[in-house]
């Protein structure tokens, strides 16, 4: 039996309560999902954070995985890539709030001062830019990539033809890119 097999059968057994199955799924899966946790966030106590959330997640919604529509990996990774983005959105927010680092952390040997300035001023530096993007590419890049839904999903979500979600995503995305790449460089 080949590995996406097996993990469709390990899904489909988590999906009915079965924790052996639950405990052998994170064995299998867990290194590279923490992986992508930590390369989003380059925290590790972020990323450990987001990979236990996204299990609990997997836990729970299990039952609402449909093979059909994609790989057991896949669908968790859009897990685990909502969960790391909406965690950084979370902690921009919190800094630019309270214009305070994360003392912590400094202590802690994670990023040190300027660092972590620069990931916080890019966490603003993207909600601001999102905030410039009209309120149609801004709602449909956000379905996409916090709930990880398909082109064909936001379709349906938004009673909005195909064609025009995907314009609405690429135009948005290619605004974000300048964006950033502007805010980023002012800097």
């Amino acid at each position: 039996m080949g590995e996406p097999e097996s993990l469709i059968e390990l899904m489909a057994a988590v999906a009915v309560g079965d924790k052996p199955a639950f405990a052998r799924l994170y064995r299998l899966t867990s290194a590279k999902l923490f992986a992508l946790a930590l390369g989003i966030l380059r925290r590790r106590d972020w990323a450990e954070d987001v990979v236990q959330e996204a299990y609990l997640r997997i836990w729970r919604s299990a039952l609402t995985f449909d093979p059909a529509k994609g790989s057991p990996m896949s669908w968790m990774v859009t897990i685990v890539r909502n969960s790391a983005f909406t965690m950084l959105e979370r902690r921009g927010r919190e800094v630019a709030a309270t214009g305070e680092a994360d003392i912590e952390a400094m202590a802690s040997g994670d990023p040190d001062p300027l660092e972590q300035a620069m990931q916080n001023s890019t966490a603003r530096a993207l909600l601001a830019c999102l905030q410039e993007l009209d309120e149609k590419q801004r709602q449909t890049i956000a379905l996409a990539y916090y709930e990880g839904l398909t082109h064909s999903e936001l379709s349906q979500r938004l009673g909005t033809p195909i064609g025009t979600i995907k314009s609405w995503i690429r135009r948005g995305l290619m605004l974000l890119k300048t964006c950033m790449e502007d805010r980023v460089g002012r800097d």
